[in-house]
């Protein structure tokens, strides 16, 4: 089950360019982000573009700020197969994904980290993916998809999920984009001696 709440920017006000002032399940830090329709046209990406197989009708996108983040504090479940027993004794791994991108030869982008937290709010790992350069979009505008792996660190209780679009260039609109972000936990079994 994915952890992330409207991880895939359907829900909410949006479908154009114009910047939101919330996003549903997430918290705007900076800036003001846009969910952008695939059916929005404009130079942004559209559904033929290189992006998710099964994505739905709308995408993050970083709207006219310089830099928008948006971000998302995710408590650890407390019992079963993933919860604190089982994250303590080194036997519960995630799994985070997203689709980033951005337009054409510019090198606007999008960055999403997961940091995990003790139960005091300090910092115990950290997952980053992205952004993705304009090079590995091979110059084209679209989303490619970045995805990590490891254990839950012993200790974990939260997991900071953050995401960042920038504009690196000229303009104003901030062409990072995003979309299908997912954090997934998986129950391992202990090794039986």
């Amino acid at each position: 089950m994915n952890l992330v709440v409207n991880g895939d920017a359907e829900s909410g006000p949006g479908g154009t360019a114009e910047p939101v002032g919330a996003v549903t399940g997430w918290r705007v830090l900076q800036g003001a982000p846009a969910l952008v329709a695939y059916s929005y046209g404009s130079g942004y990406p559209t559904a033929s573009d290189p992006g998710p197989a099964q994505r739905g009708s709308r995408f993050f996108s970083g709207g006219n700020a310089p830099r928008t983040a948006l971000v998302q504090d995710i408590a650890l479940p407390a019992t079963g197969a993933t919860g604190h027993a089982a994250v303590d004794a080194g036997q519960v791994r995630y799994a985070v994904g997203a689709w980033l991108g951005g337009y054409a030869s510019q090198e606007d982008g999008a960055r999403l980290s997961v940091e995990f937290r003790d139960a005091k709010g300090t910092p115990v790992a950290l997952s980053v993916l992205g952004p993705v350069t304009a090079a590995e979009r091979k110059g084209r505008t679209g989303l490619v998809e970045r995805r990590a792996a490891a254990a839950v660190p012993p200790g974990a209780r939260t997991a900071r999920v953050l995401l960042v679009l920038t504009r690196t260039g000229g303009g104003t609109s901030n062409d990072g984009y995003a979309d299908g972000i997912t954090l997934t936990l998986t129950g391992v079994q202990g090794v039986q001696k």
